[in-house]
């Protein structure tokens, strides 16, 4: 008899306190976690909790460093700050100005990307898209914003922290399909958030299947990644 597949769930930083397998880690070390996904983002699931971490290896498992948010990703001076904040229960407001703060500090999008990689149509800029290179083109789906689970090591960390100042996402469509028609250079399109693999298959079509009309013969190639 086949086995019932299990339903998918996640958790956030409001589960770090009840997730039975972080009753190995001390209240302190708990604390540090909490204040450092409440800056940075933090969404895991049940397949990586109950079956890829080593929880009798933490915190050197290698998975559970993947996905499981460490102090040393903030600095000191704002890791204690953010542990005090949450030791005073202080507001939702609070943490959140404190949080943005340090957000900002961390250079969420370096090299000018959203200064210098965005690009225009008749003079307006083009949202949700990166033009970098010559013949390649990112687009960010809303829809494709999040993942499964976050990676600690992820530069694409504005993506997911709220802050729509900080992040790329297109909700119209027609608009990066104008800009590449007018752009016959470019042969390269690449998907990415995010990970769109977690849209659905209808969302996935209003970004991939107009690219198969004639008008789109120059691209070459659609990844997602």
């Amino acid at each position: 008899m086949k086995a019932k597949p299990r339903k998918i769930r996640f958790y956030q930083v409001k589960d770090i306190n009840s997730l039975p397998q972080l009753a190995k880690i001390s209240p302190k070390d708990r604390l540090a976690m909490q204040a450092v996904a409440t800056v940075l983002p933090f969404r895991t699931n049940n397949y990586v909790v109950e079956e890829l971490i080593d929880w009798d290896d933490i915190p050197n498992d290698p998975i559970f460093r993947l996905t499981f948010p460490h102090p040393e990703m903030l600095s000191p001076p704002d890791l204690r700050q953010m542990v005090r904040l949450l030791e005073e229960n202080a507001s939702k407001e609070v943490l959140r100005e404190a949080a943005n703060e340090i957000r900002w500090r961390l250079n969420p999008h370096p090299a000018g990307q959203k200064q210098y990689n965005v690009p225009t149509l008749n003079g307006e800029p083009v949202p949700g898209i990166q033009h970098k290179y010559q013949k390649t083109v990112l687009i960010f789906p809303t829809a494709g914003q999040t993942c499964h689970a976050y990676c600690t090591f992820c530069f694409r960390w504005p993506q997911f922290v709220g802050l729509d100042d900080l992040k790329f996402a297109t909700r119209e469509s027609g608009i990066f399909q104008k800009y590449l028609q007018e752009h016959r250079e470019v042969s390269d399109v690449l998907l990415t958030g995010g990970d769109p693999m977690t849209m659905k298959t209808w969302q996935l079509g209003l970004y991939m299947e107009p690219l198969l009309e004639p008008e789109f013969d120059h691209i070459q190639t659609i990844r997602i990644g």
